[in-house]
């Protein structure tokens, strides 16, 4: 089980996906998940992607195989980044291609603002807006639930909305389960920190090619509140899929992925 160690508290747990042809030497894409989930997430990516790049899909410290934080861990946005260079430059990969789904889109565009030199490209699938309205207002409803109920049960409250209205039932139950092994001293620590992060002074300043993928009835913002933000990205696209789940990188892995990879190959 590949591990690596950005600081001394924690084992960020990582898989590496390749089958490139053993001649080239592949640009490499790193994927970042979203809230209570891991790297696995990406199952439905990786048959697209590590054909033609070296795919590195790690477990966002706290979540997954990585190490569970405390719930009083001091959660920031340049923690999270720094993990994911250290973890980079140990694979000995100055720049690369960044992907991120839901809050992996919350990191992944902070990334791409403050570390401008790593990133080559940026994929956004799903990802809220740069603030999300009412989210720190919620903070302490939710972590009552959590404290009462435990994380499976707030995922099975959302898992609709998140889904939407055509995923198979047999997803909606392994998604809620997948969700639900998620440590709740890490959620709890998560949700009133990088959950509800203010990034808007970040996404004005990034400047590599951007591509930002929605639905057209996305349960985090319209079409129209979605385009707001992705403008002022100056070199930036955006993909609206049909649909009304805003996990669209689960619910649409397919198209999401071939959209990427033709952005990927177009402008990488």
């Amino acid at each position: 089980m590949p591990t690596f160690r950005p600081s001394s508290d924690c084992d960020l747990h990582y898989e590496i996906d390749d089958f490139t042809d053993p001649w080239r030497e592949p640009a490499t894409v790193l994927m970042l998940h979203g809230n209570a989930e891991s790297g696995l997430a990406w199952y439905g990516w990786v048959p697209a992607l590590a054909r033609h790049y070296r795919v590195v899909r790690p477990d966002m410290r706290g979540f997954g195989r990585s190490t569970a934080m405390p719930r009083d861990y001091p959660w920031t946005l340049d923690r999270l980044i720094e993990d994911f260079c250290l973890l980079m430059d140990h694979l000995g990969t100055a720049r690369f291609h960044l992907v991120g789904a839901k809050i992996g889109g919350t990191v992944a565009r902070a990334f791409a603002a403050r570390r401008p030199e790593r990133v080559m490209t940026l994929t956004v699938v799903g990802t809220p807006p740069p603030l999300r309205a009412g989210a720190a207002e919620r903070v302490p409803e939710l972590v009552r639930q959590f404290e009462e109920h435990g994380v499976e049960y707030w995922a099975l409250q959302n898992m609709g909305s998140r889904l939407g209205s055509s995923f198979p039932q047999e997803g909606f139950e392994w998604w809620t389960r997948f969700m639900g092994r998620t440590a709740l001293s890490t959620q709890l620590g998560f949700m009133g920190t990088i959950a509800c992060a203010d990034i808007r002074a970040d996404v004005p300043k990034i400047r590599c090619p951007t591509l930002v993928v929605t639905t057209a009835e996305s349960g985090l913002a319209t079409v129209a509140d979605t385009r707001a933000w992705q403008q002022q990205i100056p070199d930036s696209e955006l993909v609206v899929l049909p649909g009304n789940s805003y996990h669209v990188a689960a619910t649409h892995a397919d198209a999401a992925a071939k959209a990427t990879l033709d952005f990927l190959q177009r402008r990488g």
